[in-house]
């Protein structure tokens, strides 16, 4: 099948290889990803009605939370739906506009989702080593602004690549080997030349992927020095185990994107990536409602609150 110039055609495409070729594999993943999928919105809708229906839960902490859920629904109805569709089509394919807005919103709502956490590891930092400039500092006025410039910063960025995308011309093969339209499985198709996507890629992304992340890991060496000179060693407890969900869920999203990202081009796997980035874009939202309930009593008082509403 030969193909023009994607970008000056309306009606050509890609096709999405997806995990696997293998026929027999089609519908086992298709079962598994849909309860993966249907698992995440559920849990991520409860946690956001959970913190909306108990006053107590009103708080920056929370209001990060809920925001991070959100954002963590949107991340993944990016992907998994077409996602379920080609397991069970014949075609697998996604049209070339199609395929710029998926990588619009992946990029947007995941650099989103990193920004939330650094704006939760700010308000651990602010309560744990500033309790009492806390109410101040944390004023509503200003976690709202966080957020919107969370928002901000990330379609920006987003908008830029997907712009210089957009400049590229696709003539040659026409099958990306992913299940999603990524920034570089489409570089790899690109017959123009993409160094300058690969360099804005490389210093720009770079640097809005780890300037939240450096940010994390300065909050929580802060954090830490102050929860050593703690002379109770039930208070030390206390004050990690608030964090450890938080840090649980940086592990995760950071430990993934760092090996996906941060790194040339020369060195990009087709297969090692594409199980990788099923870690953040599908398993860790999955996970998030887990990671932040299991271990707070608050979350689960206000779940089972929820849950009696209900029945």
């Amino acid at each position: 099948m030969e193909l023009k110039n994607y970008s000056s055609s309306s009606t050509s495409g890609f096709i999405l290889l997806g995990l696997s070729s293998s026929p027999q594999l089609q519908k086992p993943l298709f079962a598994i990803f849909l309860i993966m999928y249907l698992v995440t919105v559920v849990g991520n809708v409860l946690i956001i009605l959970a913190i909306h229906s108990d006053s107590r839960l009103h708080t920056p902490m929370y209001f990060f939370l809920s925001n991070l859920s959100f954002m963590d629904i949107c991340f993944t109805t990016v992907i998994v739906p077409k996602m379920l569709v080609n397991f069970l089509s014949e075609t697998k394919a996604i049209s070339y506009v199609g395929c710029l807005v998926q990588m619009y919103f992946f990029m947007a709502f995941g650099n989103t989702d990193s920004y939330l956490l650094a704006a939760m590891a700010m308000d651990r930092y602010v309560a744990i080593c500033n309790p009492l400039r806390y109410a101040t500092t944390m004023s509503r006025r200003r976690c709202l602004l966080l957020v919107m410039a969370s928002w901000t910063v990330s379609h920006l960025h987003s908008l830029t690549h997907t712009i210089l995308m957009a400049h590229l011309s696709f003539c040659g093969p026409n099958i990306i080997h992913h299940f999603f339209c990524d920034v570089q499985p489409l570089l790899m198709l690109s017959c123009s030349d993409t160094s300058a996507n690969e360099l804005l890629a490389f210093t720009e992304g770079s640097f809005v992927i780890m300037s939240p992340f450096i940010f994390i890991i300065i909050s929580y060496f802060y954090i830490t020095r102050a929860v050593l000179r703690l002379p109770s060693g039930g208070g030390r407890y206390k004050v990690f185990s608030t964090c450890g969900s938080h840090l649980t869920v940086v592990a995760l999203f950071y430990g993934t994107i760092i090996s996906v990202y941060i790194r040339p081009s020369s060195t990009y796997s087709v297969t090692k990536d594409r199980v990788v980035t099923v870690i953040y874009t599908i398993v860790t939202p999955m996970l998030n409602p887990f990671i932040y309930s299991l271990r707070n009593k608050d979350m689960k008082q206000a779940l089972r609150s929820l849950t009696k509403r209900t029945e």
